[in-house]
């Protein structure tokens, strides 16, 4: 799936702007609210969560669905061309409507989703409704309880029983924030067009095979040109499927980014895709970027900024990635869902490592309390009473795929965030995912699934379907803390088993929370001496074994997380607050990952 642009050839259109709102009274479809405008609406920002812009808790913790609406026209210049309305995330699951007609429908609330217009705009205004549908259960990702559960992943406040209100019961640890998070845009291409690319490098000798597949729709002769960074043509081909010859090709390296653009022709049709060259590969228990062994020194994030919710927030994200390089971080994951592409072309820009991950996070019903809180034990892979997502997870990632697969900061994909991976029926459910990704993926990156903390890691699938482990640890928090020489113990002991696997292993978390401005001359938990303590004895284990290629701490800032007695205004293992103040971990980390090279460290 190709992101829009603005070409010679194609009209681009972002609706992003003051839409008008309504929250649905349970007779939104019954009446039809999209056949006519709305009555009486509210003002909301597209895009944005709505869920901190308007204040009340009927309205901040709002169960099902909202209506957007807006008027919209096209230049009749525009007559005669291929029309595409394209929602980038809708969170969780949308209808979209024109004038009085459904013109798609989306399930899945991190990933872009397109309808073609083409007949149903004319000349004059048109009446466009999104209808947004914040409800998560054992069917969507991320999961939810079911409707008749009281709880959350991190504990119930202790609901009165005879309260029937609908709510949603979160089995994950941030805030369920909705709404149209992204970019709302129509586009325009010729009726014969460019509908897709493929690109994968091939390095030998200081050149670059650039493997390229384009797809088309119609007729019409193909051209494929590779530009460097000053606009000089440094290759060229007439096919619609081949390869470029770079010569003394320049590698996008991390936190040395180089980008190339590569410029489609194809009849009238023309599109241009920024792309670095580099190639990925695990060796033993050596992670490879450029056949170079590389370090991850970043964090697990959250798109999570205030009022925002997780809405796209561009200053922040530009303000996040200056503040990674003054730490001398060199990448993140995107936790626990796919990022704006507006971020990914950034992190190509900047030359960020990310590890890409889906929206499956949740799919663990022994969670405590988690999603079946209130006394039924249900097994999470139980054909009858479990979680139903894995044919909605393919899904995922067949769409983060197509997004993602051409960014050169991407190199591995996430299947999965802390699921019940020891399980019964773990094997089963996982493999198919990991054996989709692996096919559908050109440039056949790594893939992961990053384990939850237990009793016998022996069990987790992941020692045989991934080829990097992944671990969340927390060693010194909910795993032994505040005794830090105890947590350090049991973490060695657990190294020494992955030791024996013989995969690389990349800590994706491990944390303490922290409030900012609470200190203490001996440390206690919840202090910033004891996270700077947590954090100082996790790393000085993981420098003794040449198995870790990464730490990435929990997390790189604040986040909103559901309201709950172990949440103090949401999740505090921020090492920066939720508005990006430096916590005394900030510090640390700055002076450790200066020191710690991006290549060749252990060696």
């Amino acid at each position: 799936m190709l992101y829009p642009i603005l070409t010679p050839t194609r009209f681009l259109s972002d609706l992003s702007g003051i839409w008008n709102f309504k929250l649905d009274n349970g007779r939104g479809f019954s009446e039809k609210w999209y056949e006519k405008p709305l009555e009486d609406p509210m003002s909301m920002p597209v895009p944005a969560s709505y869920n901190d812009l308007k204040e009340g808790v009927d309205f901040r913790d709002h169960y099902g669905w909202v209506f957007y609406q807006r008027k919209v026209s096209l230049p009749s210049v525009l007559k005669g061309q291929r029309i595409v309305l394209r929602c980038d995330a809708v969170t969780h699951h949308a209808k979209v409507y024109l004038d009085q007609e459904m013109v798609c429908e989306h399930k899945g609330g991190f990933l872009p989703f397109e309808a073609e217009l083409d007949g149903q705009i004319t000349e004059g205004e048109h009446l466009l409704t999104i209808a947004v549908d914040n409800v998560i259960d054992y069917t969507t990702l991320p999961v939810g309880g079911k409707a008749d559960m009281l709880g959350g992943m991190v504990g119930s406040m202790g609901a009165a029983e005879d309260n029937q209100k609908p709510q949603n019961h979160p089995n994950f640890d941030f805030f369920n924030y909705c709404g149209i998070t992204r970019p709302v845009k129509i586009y325009t291409t010729p009726l014969d067009y460019i509908a897709d690319i493929s690109l994968v490098s091939e390095v030998q000798d200081g050149h670059a095979f650039v493997h390229y597949e384009v797809e088309t729709r119609g007729t019409g002769e193909c051209r494929v040109a590779a530009y460097d960074c000053c606009g000089k043509k440094v290759a060229e081909q007439s096919s619609a499927k081949g390869k470029l010859l770079i010569e003394n090709v320049t590698l996008w390296q991390p936190m040395k980014p180089y980008l190339y653009d590569i410029k489609v022709t194809f009849g009238e049709d023309e599109y241009t895709l920024p792309y670095g060259v580099r190639t990925i590969r695990v060796e033993g228990s050596r992670f490879l970027i450029n056949e170079r062994p590389f370090y991850f020194k970043g964090y697990g994030k959250h798109e999570d900024t205030f009022p925002n919710g997780r809405g796209m927030n561009l200053p922040m994200n530009t303000k996040d990635i200056s503040l990674m390089k003054w730490q001398g971080a060199n990448s993140f994951r995107t936790s626990h869902y796919p990022y704006s592409e507006e971020m990914m072309r950034l992190c190509d820009r900047e030359g960020i490592v990310v590890i890409d991950e889906t929206t499956a996070v949740g799919i663990n019903l022994q969670f405590g309390g988690g999603a079946n809180f209130g006394g039924e034990k249900v097994s999470t892979f139980d054909p009858q009473h479990g979680v139903k997502t894995q044919e909605h997870h393919k899904e995922v990632i067949r769409d983060l795929i197509a997004r993602d697969k051409n960014h050169a900061c991407v190199v591995m994909w996430s299947i999965a965030n802390e699921p019940d991976s020891a399980a019964e029926g773990a094997h089963s459910y996982f493999k198919p995912l990991f054996d989709l990704a692996r096919e559908l993926d050109p440039q056949k990156r790594p893939c992961t699934l990053v384990s939850v903390q237990m009793p016998e890691p022996s069990k987790d699938c992941s020692v045989e379907l991934s080829d990097v482990i992944c671990l969340n640890r927390y060693y010194g928090w909910y795993f032994g803390g505040p005794d830090l020489e105890g947590s350090e113990m049991a973490l060695r002991k657990e190294l020494d088993f992955w030791n024996e696997v013989g995969k690389p292993v990349i800590f994706t978390e491990y944390g303490a929370d922290t409030v900012m401005g609470m200190h203490d001359a001996t440390p206690v938990m919840y202090t910033e001496e004891y996270q700077v303590d947590y954090y100082k004895m996790n790393n000085r284990v993981f420098d003794e074994y040449g198995i870790v290629v990464g730490e990435q701490a929990w997390n790189f800032a604040d986040f909103a997380t559901s309201q709950s007695l172990l949440r103090v205004q949401g999740n505090k293992k921020g090492v920066f607050t939720r508005d990006r103040k430096p916590k005394l971990a900030a510090h640390y980390f700055r002076e450790r990952w200066q020191d710690i090279p991006d290549f060749d460290y252990k060696q």
